[in-house]
């Protein structure tokens, strides 16, 4: 995390983000992240290699960012083990993190919660950390190409943790305090403790969300109108983000079983339509594996494979096919996003020096697998 001098959080105006405001590009442009061109750059932390999808967050002006963050060194190096107790703060609080392959255990406000692919989460400016996550001991460059899933099966549980994460801004650009440094955890008391803190610029009725795979509010559902084409039935998933979010943002995966097998989670007792997920003033779809062919408004057709990303303006491209055993993330940027404002480098710099002292308020949980909701004392 930045480590900048510390302030008097009493005399700075710190509670919201007071920089330019958030603008989508809402012009018809289509910009397209390779992943033949992916570049795994060790940016944060030594054990987790972040691939970027610069394209598209350049030509959507800066404002979101989407990158593959995949774990490559083992957890029992002393430089590489558990993180320490953080935050990130980025303009109206969202981090998406959508698990696509290995385990991970995540603290998270006094609670631990064990993932694997399929499960999406919130994490809406909660003090976190990471306290494990899986590594198959394969070369990077081997690690690299093992398949990402959003279904916990077996095999891709077995692999290195790796995940999608999506950020509003860049997180250069937006505070990260350091809450308890790895030197001051007292591992039977700090991971119970819930915290609290007014600096989240969350809108109204967001908060932190974790939708399990296997949850009934997870289970694909049949796209009903075949705007979709593919040789296997096209199902869809809602990941469930755009309440809790604070209607910034909408998800959902497109996907398909592989020929002859039923691997996604499947319920019948209703169907999708291609409206459901149809909106956005900005939309990015990401390949997690498979193949999707696009239109653009010429009626032009390209094809994105696994790692490839596209992100578009609304009504610039439309997906129009998916291949046998596809699994194709969507989000949709909605424009309450504009209401949003950045982070000055004087108050990013300011509240990563007060660090800990941002916390108003404090709880120890009696256990860590229930109790009150994540995020209870935040105002």
């Amino acid at each position: 995390m930045n480590v900048h001098a510390a302030g008097d959080l009493k005399t700075v105006g710190l509670t919201h983000p007071n920089g330019t405001p958030l603008r989508l590009n809402t012009k018809d442009f289509v910009a397209i992240d390779r992943n033949k061109n992916a570049r795994f750059e060790a940016t944060y932390r030594p054990q987790a290699l972040y691939n970027r999808a610069n394209e598209g967050f350049h030509a959507n002006n800066e404002t979101f960012l989407l990158h593959e963050v995949a774990t490559n060194l083992p957890i029992y190096r002393p430089d590489t083990g558990p993180t320490d107790f953080h935050l990130h703060l980025p303009p109206g609080g969202f981090q998406l993190v959508l698990v696509t392959s290995g385990a991970f255990t995540f603290d998270y406000d006094g609670r631990f919660y064990n993932v694997g692919p399929g499960a999406v989460m919130l994490q809406s400016a909660i003090v976190h950390r990471q306290l494990f996550y899986t590594w198959s001991g394969l070369s990077t460059e081997e690690n690299l190409k093992t398949p990402q899933t959003v279904v916990p099966d077996p095999i891709s549980m077995g692999y290195s943790g790796k995940f999608l994460e999506a950020f509003i801004t860049d997180p250069t650009t937006f505070p990260n305090p350091t809450i308890v440094g790895p030197g001051q955890i007292d591992e039977a008391e700090t991971p119970r403790v819930a915290w609290g803190h007014t600096l989240h610029d969350r809108p109204a009725n967001a908060g932190f969300w974790l939708q399990d795979p296997l949850a009934l509010d997870a289970m694909f559902k049949p796209l009903s109108d075949g705007s979709v084409k593919s040789l296997m039935p096209v199902y869809v998933r809602d990941i469930g983000i755009e309440t809790p979010s604070g209607h910034l943002v909408t998800g959902h995966i497109i996907a398909t079983d592989p020929r002859g097998q039923s691997l996604l989670p499947k319920s019948t007792s209703a169907s999708m339509h291609a409206t459901t997920f149809a909106r956005g003033e900005v939309v990015i779809y990401r390949v997690i594996r498979g193949t999707a062919e696009f239109k653009n408004k010429s009626s032009e057709t390209f094809e994105l494979a696994a790692g490839d990303v596209v992100t578009a303006g609304n009504g610039s491209i439309s997906l129009i096919a998916v291949g046998e055993n596809t699994q194709v993330l969507r989000l949709g940027l909605l424009k309450g996003i504009e209401n949003l404002r950045s982070w000055t480098p004087t108050q990013r710099d300011e509240i990563d020096g007060l660090a800990g002292q941002i916390i108003t308020q404090k709880d120890i949980r009696p256990l860590r697998t229930e109790g009150k909701p994540v995020g209870y004392l935040y105002a």
